[in-house]
């Protein structure tokens, strides 16, 4: 079975090498310039929010108020104090290792659960009414149910991260089952391949760029949810600095929190992008 996947593979690979005659082959300074080009247009669409940002700060507020704190100048000023006295990476750790936790119970409950429900079609039929349901209430509404099952702290965080993204890898994966070409399952149960055969060589390939797509989805979810979800009690965290800096009306370093928050969720869809091009989505033009 293995020889056989091995051996498709490589024919996928040498057909989809081979150029037709008369056919142009994209060239490579000219795919550099395309994205030199995306580049410069997005550095100049951030320019243009900074600039009016700015603006709006400047031309509606007092020199000196609490409103004039939230302006990019405010902002990045209070940034270097932020990470010398807030202690801001051990905050954004902390973050990230909720996220981390979080996205991984997601996994291990979801990605099977999709599975068994784009395989068993009665198995979808009877969980998929429950599943749209608890998919359509806000994560942020079980937040005193967590608070009361599992006590403030890192226990109710993961609760609402885990249950935030678990839609996503369900739905995703479930999608990945059904979408897998049939010729590829008869041929395997045509040549007697065990079920871990079959499991390791058809499905988890078939799945692979649905469950990633999921993934990029969840951790988008994930990220917006943990701000809120980490008012619960917690004493570090991107959401518990929000707050802290709230309560100190420290608002030029609230502004300098949004922005880290912003960053780091810019780059961690850009990594679950990256990841999906390079394992699961390279056949596809985004």
């Amino acid at each position: 079975m293995s020889d056989i996947a091995s051996d498709t593979a490589v024919e996928r690979t040498v057909a989809g090498a081979v150029t037709p005659r008369g056919a142009s082959v994209p060239s490579r300074p000219g795919m550099a310039t395309r994205a030199v080009r995306r580049a410069w247009l997005g550095v100049t669409g951030l320019a243009a929010i900074v600039a009016i940002w700015w603006l709006g700060i400047a031309l509606f507020t007092v020199p000196g108020s609490l409103a004039a704190q939230f302006s990019p100048s405010a902002a990045l000023g209070a940034l270097p104090e932020l990470i010398r006295d807030e202690q801001l990476g051990r905050h954004v750790l902390a973050s990230l290792r909720r996220i981390a936790v979080g996205l991984a119970w997601a996994v291990v409950l979801g990605v099977p659960l999709g599975f068994l429900i784009g395989r068993i079609r009665w198995l979808d039929r009877a969980l998929t009414p429950s599943l749209q349901f608890l998919r359509m209430v806000s994560p942020l509404s079980w937040m005193p149910i967590a608070v009361m099952s599992l006590g403030v702290g890192d226990p109710a965080v993961y609760f609402l991260l885990a249950f935030a993204a678990l839609w996503p890898l369900v739905m995703s994966t479930a999608a990945g089952v059904t979408h897998i070409d049939r010729r590829w399952v008869q041929l395997g149960e045509s040549l007697a391949a065990t079920r871990w055969e079959m499991l390791w060589h058809v499905y988890v390939p078939g799945i692979a760029a649905h469950v990633l797509t999921g993934v990029r989805l969840a951790i988008g979810i994930l990220w917006i949810v943990l701000v809120p979800a980490e008012m619960l009690g917690v004493n570090a965290g991107l959401g518990y600095l929000i707050l802290d800096t709230r309560d100190r009306l420290a608002y030029s370093e609230l502004t300098a929190v949004i922005l880290v928050i912003g960053v780091l969720g810019f780059a961690l869809d850009w990594a679950a992008r990256f990841v999906y091009r390079r394992f699961g989505g390279a056949q596809h033009d985004e």
